[in-house]
């Protein structure tokens, strides 16, 4: 998939654009239906598919007293509509000037002028221009005048719900991951790497890490079954693990963190070491139970080793079930 940052970078082309404009934040079920009709509708032309999208998110600039933490910050977006197979990404730098483009100003300079757009495919909830002045209609209208179609999409349910990026974000910080998932079409996780300061040495020595702290959307507070891979690239493995979120509180510390103990550690072998810039992934399967104090530390070893048996349990089975396919 092709990057582009800014306007200029677009390459002159006569070949019909087919597009679909949003913050796309999940990548979800939702948007990824879009987006396959829109890479399918450039096959058919013969044309190239094109997302647009922003950044910052526009929250970020038009309610900066309330950050919305994201499901997927730009690099992991970018990554998950690189999976779709898209041709091509706009990420426009979403300014205070920019916020105050017009509707029509926004259809005129970008989509006609500068993309020559051919096609533009969205939800019917799609909003654009100055205070969200403009929807559907407002496109349609926009589309007539200058030249280019505009196909409109009834948002996409699960489970007798929309899939939405606000629906998820709500799911994933009340610690309902596999309701999560089941919209985002595969699990929720997050990148980061260790902790520093935890004494994990230049080695891998335990089979527990600490992730360093992660700014963007986070679970709620609790106990659940998920992998770590450790590493990128061909030198990357992935552990089974079960990982705490919060506050530890059996320790009478307010010390948040997130912990992943390794189920199938094993020292990695050669030069492969474990650094501050080790890059992590998290990512999330089901919950257990929520972060609770316990009376005693035997009292929290004791749950910590119910916790792996429920954790082996879902891996086993999980084994079970994709061997048998």
């Amino acid at each position: 998939m092709r990057i582009y940052r800014q306007l200029a970078e677009l390459p002159a082309t006569h070949a019909p654009v087919v597009a679909t404009i949003g913050n796309f934040d999940g990548v979800h079920l939702g948007h990824q239906g879009v987006i396959a009709e829109v890479i399918e509708r450039a096959r058919f032309l013969g044309g190239q598919s094109l997302a647009i999208t922003f950044d910052p998110h526009p929250a970020r600039i038009l309610r900066p007293d309330h950050p919305q933490p994201l499901i997927t910050p730009l690099a992991r977006k970018l990554e998950l509509l690189a999976d779709t197979g898209i041709d091509a990404t706009l990420v426009l730098p979403f300014t205070e000037s920019f916020c105050r483009m017009t509707a029509r100003e926004f259809a005129t300079d970008i989509l006609v002028s500068a993309i020559h757009v051919t096609e533009v495919h969205e939800g019917e909830n799609f909003r654009f221009g100055y205070h969200a002045e403009a929807g559907i209609e407002g496109l349609e209208t926009l589309g007539r005048e200058h030249g280019f179609r505009v196909i409109v999409y009834a948002p996409r349910s699960v489970r007798g719900a929309p899939v939405s990026s606000s629906r998820i974000r709500k799911l994933i910080a009340e610690g309902e991951v596999s309701h999560a998932r089941a919209l985002l079409g595969r699990p929720f996780a997050f990148d980061s790497s260790p902790a520093p300061g935890r004494g994990y040495g230049t080695r891998y020595a335990v089979p527990t890490i600490n992730l360093a702290p992660y700014e963007e959307l986070l679970t709620a507070h609790g106990v659940y079954v998920t992998t770590l891979t450790v590493g990128s690239g061909s030198a990357a493995e992935t552990f089974e693990a079960v990982t705490n979120v919060g506050n530890r509180p059996t320790f009478g510390s307010n010390s948040f963190a997130v912990e992943s103990h390794l189920l199938n550690f094993h020292p990695l072998e050669g030069d492969q070491s474990l650094t501050e810039k080790t890059p992590l992934r998290l990512t999330f399967l089901g919950r257990l139970r929520a972060e609770r104090a316990f009376p005693n530390t035997q009292a929290l070893r004791d749950q910590i080793s119910r916790d792996v048996t429920q954790a082996q349990r879902y891996f086993t089975l999980c084994r079970i079930l994709t061997e048998s396919y």
